[in-house]
């Protein structure tokens, strides 16, 4: 990986744990002098890197030259010397041998710490998930403006509110007690499960997929399943669901980027490693008594890993989809339902039902209703992908819609 690519991966690799490990050493109050250290540190990447090359290991370059920077901060700057040293209380001589433990475990110490600090209940809860975004997961604010499905105007205002809230309250960044950590997971949960979904189909980046984002979900939720107090069922079935959708990573794009079908995948390049770890967690996940939504989401993700296309398979992924509205409605999984409705007892009925949605705003449903129609009524078929594509945003989703008008205008 060269310099110009090189920079851009490891910011969003490393830059959310050096966060992480400062806020644990100074505190969650003196975020912002954190995101200043580790943005120096990444600014200075970026001029040494251009001119003399890449070091010989750039994540030890990285963490060598935030921790000096962290000692000049200490020394020199006055937040640090009136502030933050008499609250961690460090003499003159420890001031000088401070050292920021950047070890792996430390990193997930730090971070697994710091996704439940921000998660505070003081915080509202959608400050929570944007927070936790941005600070242990690297997203700017259209990301999360995109995954709120709002503006990078109404992101900004909030996460600037929750930074000040994390301030005020001055929010120790260690796992809390664990009536604590069963208020708060739920939350924890959601935030990785919109990081993932980001990663999976990213609308704000033009790129279909981003397996980084994808893979650092899973790994934060590996972490939550390997700590005795937070491996729950509901832990094991996110990721499931997570391991289930990675399987098809290799299957979702073509050459050129381009998304391919679910129907059109072609299954010899499904991961069978991700799809038995998906079966192994969503075993571990069916341990509790508590049905959650990532049990059925991760259940209906099973089902869309067995190629063959059976009434079995089907009836199964609607009955779940039932299930999972009753339990939690969402727009998209309304929309997902009609689909495995049309399979399981055929076209005309489904269209009855995604008409009744009426999602206008969305250009899925538009290509949706254009798929049902395909074979009933060519003209309103087209009308519908024409919509569709002028409500499409990614370059990826524009080519895709306009292939399929071309496609379907010939025949």
């Amino acid at each position: 990986m060269q310099e110009p690519e090189i920079i851009p991966h490891l910011f969003r690799t490393e830059y959310r744990k050096i966060i992480a490990v400062l806020c644990k050493r100074f505190g969650i109050e003196h975020i912002e002098i954190a995101e200043d250290i580790v943005s120096e540190t990444f600014l200075l990447a970026s001029e040494t890197w251009g001119q003399k090359g890449l070091p010989v290991n750039p994540i030890a370059w990285l963490y060598t030259v935030a921790k000096n920077k962290t000692k000049d901060f200490l020394k020199h700057d006055n937040v640090f010397t009136q502030k933050i040293v008499p609250e961690i209380k460090l003499t003159s001589s420890e001031r000088e041998e401070v050292e920021l433990d950047l070890s792996t475990q430390n990193i997930e110490d730090s971070q697994l710490q710091m996704v439940f600090a921000i998660c505070h209940p003081s915080i509202p809860v959608e400050a929570q998930i944007g927070l936790a975004l941005n600070i242990l997961c690297g997203f700017g604010a259209e990301e999360i403006a995109d995954a709120f499905l709002t503006n990078k105007d109404a992101i900004y205002k909030r996460l600037a509110r929750a930074k000040e809230k994390l301030r005020a309250e001055q929010i120790p960044i260690e796992l809390p007690s664990p009536q604590a950590i069963d208020e708060r997971l739920q939350t924890v949960l959601t935030t990785l499960y919109l990081l993932f979904n980001e990663g999976y189909y990213s609308a704000s980046q033009n790129i279909t997929l981003r397996k980084d984002l994808c893979l650092e979900a899973m790994r934060l939720t590996y972490l939550l399943s390997t700590c005795e107090q937070t491996n729950t069922p509901a832990v094991n079935a996110l990721l499931s669901l997570m391991c289930f959708h990675s399987s098809r990573f290799e299957a979702r794009t073509n050459d050129k980027g381009e998304m391919i079908l679910y129907e059109d995948q072609d299954a010899s390049l499904w991961s069978k490693e991700l799809i038995e770890k998906g079966e192994h967690y969503l075993n571990l996940a069916s341990k509790g008594l508590r049905v959650s939504r990532y049990h059925l989401e991760a259940a209906i993700a099973y089902w869309h890993t067995q190629k063959e296309d059976t009434t079995e398979k089907w009836e199964n992924i609607l009955q779940l989809y039932n299930r999972l509205l009753q339990l939690e409605y969402s727009p998209i999984a309304a929309l997902n339902r009609t689909y495995a409705l049309s399979k399981a007892n055929g076209k005309q009925e489904a269209i009855m039902e995604a008409e009744k949605l009426q999602l206008t705003d969305l250009h899925l449903y538009y290509s949706l209703l254009a798929n049902l129609y395909e074979e009933l009524d060519k003209e309103k078929a087209l009308m519908h992908l024409r919509k569709a594509l002028s409500l499409a945003k990614t370059s990826t989703d524009k080519n895709m819609l306009e292939k399929k008008i071309q496609k379907l205008e010939s025949n």
